[in-house]
């Protein structure tokens, strides 16, 4: 339990039966009136959100979420298969909650799977991947230093922006959480 007052970003708790994290809240004082804690929370399980007002003094049923780090192993057409490296124990996952996250993620590589009460709603893949670039149009010889760029597709499927003198069948690093390129890699 967490009172109300204590409540911070990414704290995860229990509303009306349905598990929501924390976004982003604010502590008002009015001139006229008592305190309240202004909250936005979306829900961990359809990704929706709202904005809720709590007393301070409110008690907040927080939720336990279990992590776990799972290796990609493949996709049968409907479910993704990520299977856990100490146990080999297989955990499929539907296409909804993966979705985001499959454009940074190949077979092998290792993501992050949140679970509430054994039940599966969030993938994250690493914060930084390599991947090849797949398709893209040749660079120019001279445009290194004017700052553009151009789209690229990698072998996930995912599309970056990239600059002029990266070329087809290189690997770039690209950070996950905005799906901006960082650099090129040798392989």
């Amino acid at each position: 339990m967490a009172k109300a007052g204590d409540i911070k970003k990414n704290l995860t708790i229990v509303v009306d039966g349905n598990v929501y994290t924390v976004v982003d809240f604010q502590h008002v004082k009015p001139g006229k009136g008592s305190a309240f804690v202004r909250t936005t929370l979306r829900n961990v399980m359809t990704g929706a959100k709202f904005e809720r007002t709590f007393n301070p003094d409110e008690s907040l049923e927080t939720a336990r979420i279990e992590t776990k780090e799972l290796e990609y192993s493949y996709n049968d057409g409907e479910l993704y298969y990520f299977m856990d490296t100490e146990t080999w124990e297989q955990t499929p996952l539907e296409a909804d909650i993966v979705a985001d996250a499959m454009q940074y993620i190949k077979e092998g590589m290792t993501a992050t799977i949140k679970f509430y009460e054994g039940k599966a709603f969030s993938v994250d893949p690493p914060n930084f991947v390599t991947l090849l670039i797949t398709e893209c149009e040749p660079g120019v010889k001279g445009d290194t230093a004017t700052g553009a760029t151009k789209p690229a597709v990698l072998e996930t499927g995912a599309k970056v922006k990239v600059p002029l003198f990266v070329n087809e069948g290189e690997y770039i690093r690209v950070d996950t959480r905005t799906g901006e390129y960082m650099d090129r890699v040798k392989n």
